[in-house]
């Protein structure tokens, strides 16, 4: 075996190219031929182009306050068609029972009257917004995008880590990082059937103009709001308007006047049917919400209870992937779809039950901790990798407030080889789906983002704790890529890290650009 592998060590998670040492899973087998001839000089030549291709395009993230290129490991992470069927119900399957209990929850109310999910789960959730009832979506879409977080656990089963369906971030760094891996893997690419990506931005268009109001006519006007330049997923919400041929704003743009909201343009104002906010809901609008707010558009929740435009994703979704909330969602898709849950979630403990929480402090050196609306890794404690004083912090924070936190098993997870220096080695990956729905499809983005912990042994995966990324190939099926999930409408059968304090000299419009982590960092 070429130097790369050389004392290349199966980790203790589930190794995703490797059935045992020196042989390659049937689903590698193209790529690690490829591999296995190259010296590290070769492929460290290939790594530098990536990288180059990434600083060259200002592909970047926030790590400690300060831009840098987005890590791109130039090993991609495959999946076998058969095993990304099952990624695909499983994601499609959540995503409807979580459109039904939003508009549930946000409606009638029968799943807190059924006692599925205890009421107080829901009005003690930072995200759930009384402001956003009575707000009912053209098409009945609240979840236009969502990124569901994967791991594969210790026999490679998929588990879901969470949801997210407020501002889901990455997928820019899905379609560039093909891009670039197309260039520099060129020999894999033509002895490889991939299914492709490039076609979000044309899916994401087409479930936004569905989801217009009535009142738009047949050429419905969408444009993309963001926070501004200072956000750290700027990027990505330029690459999105413009591969979608729509408007960049900022709140300062837009104007809202007797419940219809305009865009302010060298010709004069035009109207506005659709806006896809990468703003979080606290921001969106200074009348319903944060009154210092500079960065939404005051009057824009009463013109979308009007019917007059269509936010997506829409305001209020955070109660459903609040990290308590996600303990009941194999419960609300038995509720509301009838059906078993496709993808299992990973083990976790409520802590609001005295005798749970007595448990789980018992144990806590062998647990995963987490803060119910932590985002981008902030808050997580890994119990076998915590210091006492780290355990004995996060002990107190528990006693004083369980609904906070949840406690999940330790996943060992799966890993993939990882060039390091001039060295393959295994490290721990994640993946993060995003499907669109456009009131009569889902469509998941055959790959998503595979984020991958750089530093060994690590089990953070976060770009916002020094993670990178992997592009993530899907192969085809002989008879060609499968059809979207269709939406099924429920019937219920009888039974991203806050970014550091910028310091002075830095305007409130930055600071608060910078604090719109869900649609920031992409986690």
């Amino acid at each position: 075996m070429a130097d790369l592998f050389e004392d290349y060590r199966l980790g203790p998670g589930w190794d995703e190219m490797f059935a045992a040492a020196g042989m390659p899973r049937e689903t590698y087998e193209t790529l690690h031929a490829t591999l296995q001839p190259l010296s590290s000089a070769d492929l460290g030549v290939r790594a530098d182009v990536l990288a180059r291709a990434f600083l060259d395009q200002g592909i970047t993230f926030a790590l400690k306050g300060v831009e840098r290129p987005f890590p791109l490991d130039i090993v991609p992470r495959i999946i076998s068609a058969a095993e990304w069927s099952v990624v695909e119900a499983g994601v499609a399957q959540r995503i409807r029972a979580l459109e039904a209990f939003l508009a549930d929850v946000y409606g009638a109310g029968e799943v807190l009257a059924a006692g599925v999910v205890p009421r107080s789960v829901v009005v003690t959730s930072a995200h759930f917004h009384r402001e956003a009832a009575g707000i009912v979506p053209h098409n009945g879409v609240r979840v236009h995008v969502a990124g569901v977080d994967l791991v594969r656990d210790e026999v490679g089963t998929f588990r879901v880590l969470e949801d997210n369906v407020r501002v889901p971030s990455g997928v820019s760094y899905v379609m560039e990082n093909r891009r670039a891996m197309s260039h520099v893997l060129p020999e894999v690419f033509a002895a490889t059937r991939i299914r492709p990506v490039e076609s979000y931005p044309s899916q994401l268009l087409r479930a936004l103009r569905e989801a217009a109001p009535a009142s738009a006519g047949g050429d419905p006007t969408v444009v993309v709001l963001t926070p501004g330049v200072h956000n750290s997923a700027y990027f990505e919400h330029a690459l999105l308007a413009r591969e979608m041929g729509v408007e960049l704003v900022e709140g300062r743009d837009l104007v809202c006047a007797g419940n219809r909201v305009a865009m302010r343009t060298t010709a004069g104002e035009q109207r506005v049917d659709v806006i896809y906010r990468r703003i979080d809901d606290e921001f969106l609008d200074p009348v319903q919400f944060r009154a210092d707010s500079i960065l939404g558009v005051a009057g824009l929740l009463n013109a979308a209870r009007a019917g007059q435009v269509t936010i997506a994703n829409a305001v209020g979704n955070g109660v459903a992937d609040d990290k308590l909330l996600y303990t009941y969602v194999p419960d609300l898709i038995r509720f509301y779809l009838g059906e078993e849950p496709a993808l299992p979630n990973v083990e976790t403990y409520r802590l609001a039950d005295p005798d749970v929480l007595a448990h789980v402090l018992d144990r806590l050196d062998t647990l995963v901790l987490k803060p119910v609306d932590g985002s981008g890794g902030a808050g997580i404690v890994i119990g076998s990798q915590a210091t006492d004083v780290e355990l004995a912090e996060v002990r107190a924070q528990l006693r004083r407030d369980p609904r906070g936190w949840i406690a999940q098993r330790e996943v060992k997870l799966s890993m993939v080889p990882t060039l390091i220096g001039n060295r393959l080695r295994a490290r721990h990956v994640d993946l993060r789906p995003f499907a669109v729905n456009d009131g009569t499809r889902i469509s998941v983005l055959p790959g998503g983002l595979t984020r991958v912990a750089l530093p060994e042994g690590a089990l953070v995966v976060n770009s916002s704790q020094g993670g990178g990324s992997k592009d993530t190939w899907v192969l085809a099926a002989p008879q060609g890529p499968a059809e979207p999930a269709p939406v099924r409408r429920h019937v219920r059968e009888a039974d991203p890290a806050p970014r550091p304090d910028p310091g002075p000299g830095v305007s409130s419009a930055q600071q608060q650009q910078q604090q719109q982590q869900k649609g920031g960092a992409p986690c």
